[in-house]
């Protein structure tokens, strides 16, 4: 590797095949080589890095976890696959940790370097990379919650992810669709309408008149280790 210049490591990566001469020496100009250590963390969940890595060898499994340190394995990288994109489009921090399960080789582009390899940020092409990102990370979040919450858990989740704020309280306005609610969190119909009895008879929601729900205390549902299905 020590032999290949950046331009030719770029060059090798499928991201990059469609630049123009200019503008892969543009990135080859930016970028710089590190070695990761077996079990090193290229991106940390929740924590901005502000920096796109390249694999140009080795391997990285994308984990996430809850608060106990339950994980779960999104997906195994391995040459030519990148991470940290989706924090550089929209600004948010990682959705899931990755660590090297091999000692890697990666190139790395900040920030800025990665910004003048996008369009426009007015302009309809960037409107849509963010909304795919966005669309990524509630299925991220929805794997998440099906590997690794309970039935309580995963309505308690939705029903945040559904809430607005109204004056300091979460309320998830108009009725609450038991079977649309079934559906998102993979139960059944009828465990799903237990379940929101249960909350509401333990003042953690209520459902007011026009069937929408306030939410009081839901969150303490989801790492509730006596909750079960």
């Amino acid at each position: 590797m020590a032999m290949l210049s950046n331009l030719d490591l770029i060059r090798r990566v499928r991201l990059f095949s469609m630049l123009t001469a200019e503008q892969a020496q543009a990135v080859a100009d930016s970028v710089t080589k590190r070695r990761f250590k077996r079990g090193e963390l290229l991106v940390e969940q929740g924590v901005h890095n502000n920096a796109l890595f390249i694999l140009l060898n080795g391997r990285a499994r994308v984990l996430t976890a809850d608060q106990r340190g339950r994980e779960v394995i999104m997906a195994v990288l391995e040459a030519g696959d990148y991470v940290g994109e989706m924090s550089l489009i929209d600004g948010e921090p990682p959705s899931a940790t990755v660590r090297c399960e091999a000692p890697c080789d990666v190139l790395v582009l900040g920030r800025h370097e990665f910004a003048r390899c996008l369009p426009e940020p007015a302009s309809m092409a960037y409107g849509i990379l963010r909304g795919l990102v966005s669309r990524l990370r509630n299925a991220d979040r929805q794997i998440e919650s099906l590997a690794l919450l309970d039935v309580y858990g995963r309505v308690a989740r939705t029903l945040m992810d559904m809430a607005e704020d109204d004056n300091g309280r979460k309320i998830v306005r108009g009725r609450v669709s038991r079977q649309d609610m079934a559906k998102v969190v993979g139960a059944s119909r009828e465990m799903v309408s237990r379940v929101m009895k249960d909350l509401e008879e333990r003042g953690q929601i209520e459902t007011l008149e026009d069937g929408s729900v306030v939410l009081k205390h839901v969150e303490s549902r989801i790492d509730d280790d006596d909750a079960s299905e």
